[in-house]
């Protein structure tokens, strides 16, 4: 009992490595697990695909747990630390199988780790013959994490060929064999022909049958694994029980989930901020400024987002257009790029279009493509300019949107249309990043955008900053985004607003930059519009 007491209070936020409840603050996932359970019942088998640090291990770990108390015989492995020769050859294979197997029970103290015991398991027919006899009135679950690190491999495929086979002969009556089959990685096995066409590994024709579908008898994984506002209240109620630091609990989890779309590493990194570097500062400005740190901070999730962006030309001109661009994406399944950046939980479906999965995201994949292309790194911008627009406690919008004007109009005037049609929101996000640096930060609100309209939201302190940017579209157009930002405003409660347009009319010489305030309904806009001569 001392031990328990020592750990309960002295858990913490983990975003490394498998998450225990003694050990750790985590979400009241045990909808999520009944779900998985249910499937486990019907004898279903399934992938746990979903992006880098999305709680997949930690999953496993709770079925693991929770699966024996129903009867079940749980065989929990991965063969990320075995010898590479166990994919050499069958036999190389259905030894190291029953290898880890056997290991599994004889690390849990389990009886049974001689049952597995076989070296006469030779080839994948007598691996059939083998789990006939050992499966037989039985309910034995198999999970493998980390699967992607395997299933590259021929001879992996072929093992799910097997499985495949042994499912359907025992939907006939024939034979027996596991329960259910639950592997875990970023790939859902049916992709793995995908999977191969990014590790440069799918060339011969003679495999396109094995590469197909080994796996098509598994079931959609469709459990929602990100953490709702709900569950991300429950772990701060767990951390408030503990230390009684009077927390707004529905507040601190709601401004969480806004920025993290339930990303569970992110949710957790923003807790662990706060509790370790922020002085347990749990407001909304203590979450704002934990995701500050998350922007900057380099970490192995980053590391593979933008590492998935390098070495996929499409998937990076899609997140682009998604980001700093100016096109909208309708969620189309046969789309290569759309696929990969969904595998990764980079986007997911919203409606009917492509988005990007959570604001953290989408900051850092907007400032990978400012900073890669960045068109202010022959030009310095005055410090005296920004301290005069980003001082200590507040943000001077209507002069940062002079400068900028007055900024784009010296040195983009005379470029070609067609480029700043392009560039014209990477262009207002790289001059605005040096102002907010360190200070603040913006998104891009993707639930407004449809394609012709991005709203940036701007948050500097205390103070939030609506920013509309428009293109030239007629007066009717121009008119009717007074509207569009009114109504933002409205759902904000906000009474101010800025309207950026850019003026790409030919025959039209638009001059200078001309600013405004109108007022609409009640709300104060500032028309800022700019353009070319």
């Amino acid at each position: 009992m001392a031990a328990n007491f020592y750990f309960l209070n002295m858990r913490e936020f983990n975003v490394t490595g498998l998450c225990i409840p003694s050990m750790h603050y985590m979400a009241d996932t045990s909808e999520k697990i009944r779900q998985i359970m249910a499937m486990v019942e019907k004898g279903q088998y399934f992938t746990i695909n979903r992006g880098r640090q999305y709680g997949k291990t930690t999953t496993l770990a709770f079925l693991e747990n929770d699966l024996p108390k129903k009867g079940y015989t749980v065989i929990s492995v991965s063969f990320e630390s075995v010898d590479d020769r166990v994919f050499e050859a069958p036999e190389n294979f259905c030894q190291g199988l029953l290898n880890v197997c056997s290991k599994y029970f004889e690390e849990k103290n389990l009886p049974g780790s001689e049952a597995w015991i076989d070296s006469s398991v030779t080839t994948f027919d007598l691996l059939g013959d083998f789990l006939n006899k050992t499966c037989k009135d039985k309910k034995i679950v198999l999970m493998i994490d980390e699967v992607d690190k395997t299933s590259n491999n021929f001879i992996f495929l072929k093992f799910l060929g097997m499985l495949r086979d042994k499912y359907l002969k025992r939907g006939r009556g024939i034979g027996a064999t596991f329960q259910s089959v639950i592997l875990a990685g970023v790939y859902d096995i049916k992709n793995l022909k995908l999977k191969m066409i990014q590790a440069g590994t799918h060339q011969l024709q003679d495999g396109e049958k094995r590469i197909n579908s080994p796996w098509n008898i598994a079931i959609d994984f469709k459990v929602d694994m990100s953490l709702s506002e709900k569950e991300i209240a429950s772990m701060l109620a767990e951390y408030e029980n503990d230390h009684k630091i009077g927390m707004d609990i529905e507040t601190v989890s709601k401004k969480i989930r806004t920025y993290t779309n339930g990303y569970p590493y992110l949710v957790s990194r923003i807790c662990q901020y706060i509790e370790n570097d922020f002085n347990r500062d749990w407001t909304v400005n203590g979450v704002q400024n934990a995701i500050k740190e998350i922007l900057l901070e380099q970490s192995t999730l980053f590391d593979d987002l933008f590492k998935n962006i390098e070495s996929n030309p499409d998937l990076k001109d899609l997140l682009r257009e998604l980001t700093v661009g100016n096109r909208a994406y309708l969620y189309n399944v046969d789309n290569q790029a759309i696929q990969l950046a969904s595998i990764f939980g980079i986007v997911e479906k919203r409606e009917r279009l492509v988005a990007i999965h959570n604001k953290i995201f989408e900051i850092r994949i907007a400032n990978y493509f400012a900073s890669e292309k960045d068109m202010l790194k022959n030009r310095i911008i005055p410090s005296a300019f920004i301290n005069s627009v980003a001082g200590k406690e507040k943000f001077d919008m209507p002069l940062f949107l002079e400068k900028f004007a007055n900024h784009y109009y010296e040195i983009y005037h005379h470029k070609d249309i067609s480029f700043l049609e392009r560039e014209c929101r990477l262009l207002f996000i790289t001059y605005l990043r040096p102002y907010i640096n360190g200070t603040g930060f913006y998104h891009l609100e993707s639930e407004t955008r449809d394609g012709e309209r991005t709203d940036v939201i701007i948050d500097y302190l205390s103070e939030q900053f609506v920013v509309e940017l428009k293109l030239w579209h007629g007066e009717v157009s121009h008119e009717a985004a007074f509207e569009q930002i009114f109504g933002y405003l409205e759902s904000k409660s906000k009474d101010t607003g800025y309207l950026l347009t850019f003026d790409f009319r030919k025959e039209q010489n638009v001059g200078k930059p001309q600013m405004e305030w109108v007022e609409h309904k009640g709300k104060r806009i500032l028309d800022v519009m700019v353009g070319t001569i």
